[in-house]
């Protein structure tokens, strides 16, 4: 009930922690393409994902170290044959085992084919000679003594040439601030129309013909299974918390989840920064709504220093690669972003701290974040630029009016659902 990489990503290792599996992400492509679970058109987007799925945790410094155990056809006999002649030990081998052993040398080829496709520079197969055990755990051993040393070589090599990463970002930083500009001044976000509102009864409504219907909908796609996945981004006050209020009201409890993001905790930081918004991908039927999400990659670790250069441009391919997995899953995936503008902002936060019920939502870092307004508005466009996809649009929803950005959340949810049904 999940895209086939998730139970994969969920138990990808923290830092400095170490995690084998027998077997692996693999199946899809083969035991499930010998068994026709995995159509032969789907095989490339399954290489390719797995391809970018080991790219991933590599480039974030995980060793990867893929071993493939080759025996020939009469040997897995024989040992089958053997595990067969004790009570102990025959459940091991069952009829799909046995099915493959028959037609060998076709299920071979399936995995000649895996090999060729899944061989790279940053996950590589070893290939053990497997028919004498005594040489094959011999090889594996140096194997990974290998691999491991390799990877403490890698990190030392990254640590002694981290100063001159300022170098090169110094370096980059002519090229990137022409693009920035570049994109400034074909800026989205200042093209968008902020004086669109609703009156009160309009807006009174469309809200209830709209959360009427989504609750409607809610239930058609828990039937169908299909999940939904809504990322809300914005700046600071923009209406995020008021629209996912709108939205969830009439909805059944049972069939979502709200995930508010703030900033990882020590278990998430030991991880890829995207292995938390794994955890919390919907299963089918289920709809996942993010206060915050994996983009904070792009906008306040670039902005504020949490990650390096290298991280956030990478992340652009990384978010795109992960999105299009749950479309490709079946997952209807929508992305909004608050816009209001820097005197509207400021209006609601002194309104904020004039009201005592609101005032634990103001602090002074929103208050420090209003002086990197235009950074952090060059990052917005660039994101937007990048990530916005066929199958994971950008939304940019004009939010001076709160009325007018709830209704056009509720609509276009409405719509997107209705598409997909």
């Amino acid at each position: 009930m999940h895209p086939f990489l998730w139970r994969f990503w969920t138990k990808t290792p923290a830092k400095g922690e170490m995690v084998i599996f027998d077997r692996s992400w693999y199946r899809k492509v083969l035991i499930d393409r010998f068994d026709k679970i995995t159509p032969k058109e789907q095989l490339p987007d399954d290489f390719n994902e797995i391809n970018a799925f080991e790219r991933q945790l590599a480039a974030d410094g995980t060793a990867i170290i893929k071993l493939f155990l080759c025996i020939d056809k009469e040997e897995q006999k024989k040992r089958f044959k053997k595990l067969q002649e004790s009570n102990a030990s025959a459940f091991r081998v069952t009829k799909e085992d046995l099915k493959r052993n028959e037609h060998f040398e076709k299920y071979k080829e399936m995995n000649d084919e895996m090999l060729e496709k899944t061989d790279t520079s940053y996950a590589p197969w070893i290939l053990v000679e497997s028919m004498d055990r005594e040489f094959a755990t011999v090889k594996i051993y140096t194997a990974v003594i290998a691999a491991l040393k390799a990877a403490l070589e890698r990190q030392a090599y990254g640590e002694k040439i981290k100063g001159t990463a300022a170098a090169e970002t110094q370096d980059n930083s002519s090229r990137e601030a022409e693009f920035s500009d570049q994109m400034l001044r074909t800026s989205s976000l200042q093209k968008v129309d902020l004086s669109l509102s609703l009156e009160h009864d309009e807006y009174r409504e469309k809200l209830e013909k709209l959360q009427k219907e989504i609750a409607r909908l809610h239930g058609e796609i828990y039937q169908k299974r299909i999940p939904v996945v809504i990322g809300f981004e914005g700046w600071d006050a923009a209406g995020k918390g008021g629209a996912i209020k709108r939205l969830t009201e009439k909805m059944d409890p049972r069939g979502y989840q709200v995930n508010p993001t703030a900033a990882p905790n020590d278990i998430e930081k030991v991880h890829h920064y995207l292995w938390r918004f794994w955890n919390k991908m919907p299963k089918d039927g289920h709809i996942a709504i993010f206060d915050r999400t994996w983009y904070g990659r792009v906008m306040v670790e670039r902005i504020e220093g949490f990650c390096t250069r290298g991280e956030w441009r990478r992340a652009y391919q990384e978010i795109n690669d992960m999105e299009r997995q749950l479309y490709k899953h079946g997952a209807v995936i929508l992305k909004f972003w608050m816009q209001i503008d820097k005197e509207e902002q400021e209006r609601r936060f002194r309104e904020r701290m004039e009201n005592p019920d609101k005032q634990w939502k103001i602090t002074d870092e929103d208050w420090r974040n209003r002086e990197k307004w235009d950074e952090y508005e060059k990052a917005v466009d660039e994101m937007l630029v990048r990530t916005s996809t066929t199958y994971a649009p950008w939304i940019i929803v004009e939010g001076n009016s709160k009325y007018y950005a709830r209704v056009k959340v509720l609509q276009t949810v409405v719509d997107a659902l209705k598409a997909r049904l």
